[in-house]
């Protein structure tokens, strides 16, 4: 955000998009998704930087996504001890869209993803549910069959997949509640943060209030 702005633009605003649905099949390659699953990114609004492209689906079978980063000339910083503080892709969901609470129920997730940092020689991908600092409550515990990553390593960059199983999401329910909250960040310690919308100068990993809304698309994007 400029120093020159008083406020960040995108703050006096709940963004709003909307996830399609596709048949999501998860490989050991991770996932693919067509052009109509990209997602906004309303943080250039603040000056934020662009230089990612995030796509995002959902199916009765659970949420996914892709992201692909370029523009690099350093390996991604990733450690699996240490990944609240990692390089990657962050995601918070809550699956019944609460906008007014300030602290996270039994819906808010937080999803932490990145391209490398697990295994013997830190080269292998790794993800994790993380908690949300001051929640009420905290969603039910997720395993690793419920929690896909997948990734590769480019010239510039990287590309990274993960998806999230239906079982995974406490009170994920696309026909009785086809509304959720979320943002996310792709996050770079070379790069900057880029953001759904508000950045890390704000508390949005801990206040749903502060994420956006999505509608879960029933019409089916094709490949």
């Amino acid at each position: 955000m400029s120093s020159s702005n008083l406020l960040d633009p995108t703050f006096p605003f709940r963004f709003e998009t909307a996830l399609r649905q596709v048949p999501l099949k998860w490989s050991a390659q991770g996932i693919s998704l067509p052009d109509a699953c990209r997602m906004p990114a309303w943080g250039a609004l603040a000056d934020r930087p662009l230089y990612a492209d995030i796509r995002m689906a959902w199916s009765i079978s659970g949420i996914a996504f892709s992201v692909q980063a370029t523009g690099k000339r350093q390996l991604p910083w990733c450690r699996d001890g240490r990944i609240d503080e990692s390089d990657g892709f962050q995601l918070l969901l809550d699956t019944r869209c609460s906008p007014g609470i300030h602290r996270a129920n039994r819906y808010c997730h937080r999803f932490m993803f990145c391209p490398i940092g697990g295994g013997n020689k830190r080269d292998q991908p790794i993800a994790s549910m993380l908690p949300i600092n001051r929640a009420r409550q905290m969603p039910h515990a997720i395993s690793r069959k419920q929690i896909g990553v997948a990734a590769k390593l480019t010239q510039d960059g990287y590309g990274l997949s993960g998806m999230i199983a239906a079982s995974g999401l406490t009170g994920f329910d696309p026909g009785e509640y086809p509304r959720i909250s979320l943002w996310y960040a792709v996050i770079d310690r070379e790069l900057g943060w880029q953001t759904f919308s508000l950045g890390p100068e704000f508390p949005v990993t801990e206040d749903p209030t502060l994420w956006g809304e999505a509608t879960l698309d029933p019409r089916v994007a094709q490949q």
